[in-house]
């Protein structure tokens, strides 16, 4: 009796399952840098975008896509090889709590993943057709394109990288082999930055208008319906933490 209350006791003084904290801070973090983005954008768009000869276009995007390229590849390199030097090697033996523990630090990153797939694959995209059927682009580096192709798609690709990841190594639910709709869900997204190339490749031959019904532009709408195959990955971790509350209740 003594060592089951102790057992309870120590229980209750652990962390809570789930870091409400971290998810927070972690969709504030895409909230308040987009909304700052949006800013440059409504600022510099107008004042220095609209002609890619101009020397202000240089300054402030050029420069800025530069950066991009830069913090991009660097954030990727880091966040990705800490999950995977970090991760555990003998994650089937983990306790059913530590186990559940994982699954909403899990769900935190699905959390940040949602936030980063609709500014890029929503928000602005659909303002990038709003500014093409308003401005004639001179340039395949438009302040629109800069923003959505080489900034958010890259935001939420390192995201759902960083998703697929945690699960792949933290969790024994994912252990065997890969899972089909994760990875529908983070490469089918992801298969959109190279149909990039093909949608400047037809605009550059093309002069056609801007319309999302127009076929150049299937593809981008065909790999980001694939972002609901996280719908696979939501019907996993019920199944998954169903499996541990009975275990533990048990």
């Amino acid at each position: 009796m003594a060592a089951t209350t102790e057992s309870v006791r120590a229980d209750a003084a652990e962390a809570p399952l789930l870091n409400k904290k971290n998810m927070i801070l972690g969709s504030l973090l895409y909230v308040v840098f987009y909304a700052w983005v949006r800013w440059y954008e409504g600022i510099y768009g107008w004042s220095a975008g609209l002609d890619s000869f101009a020397p202000e276009f240089e300054t402030y995007w050029m420069n800025f896509l530069y950066i991009e390229f830069v913090l991009e590849v660097s954030t990727a390199g880091i966040l990705w090889g800490y999950i995977w030097k970090t991760r555990d090697r003998k994650v089937m033996s983990i306790t059913p709590r530590e186990e559940l523990r994982r699954h909403f630090t899990h769900w935190t990153w699905l959390v940040m993943y949602a936030f980063a797939i609709y500014y890029g694959a929503s928000y602005f995209t659909e303002q990038d057709g709003t500014w093409h059927q308003t401005i004639v682009r001179d340039t395949d580096f438009t302040p629109s394109h800069i923003i959505e192709f080489y900034l958010s798609y890259p935001i939420y690709i390192i995201t759902g990288g960083a998703c697929f990841l945690y699960a792949k190594t933290r969790l024994p639910t994912y252990q065997q082999g890969l899972h089909l709709q994760y990875m529908v869900a983070v490469v089918g997204p992801f298969m959109i930055l190279p149909n990039v190339g093909l949608n400047e490749w037809g605009h550059t031959f093309w002069f056609m208008e801007e319309l999302f019904v127009a076929p150049l532009h299937y593809g981008f709408v065909f790999f980001g319906w694939a972002a609901l195959g996280v719908m696979g990955v939501v019907n996993t971790e019920v199944i998954a933490i169903a499996k541990l509350l009975k275990k533990d209740l048990a």
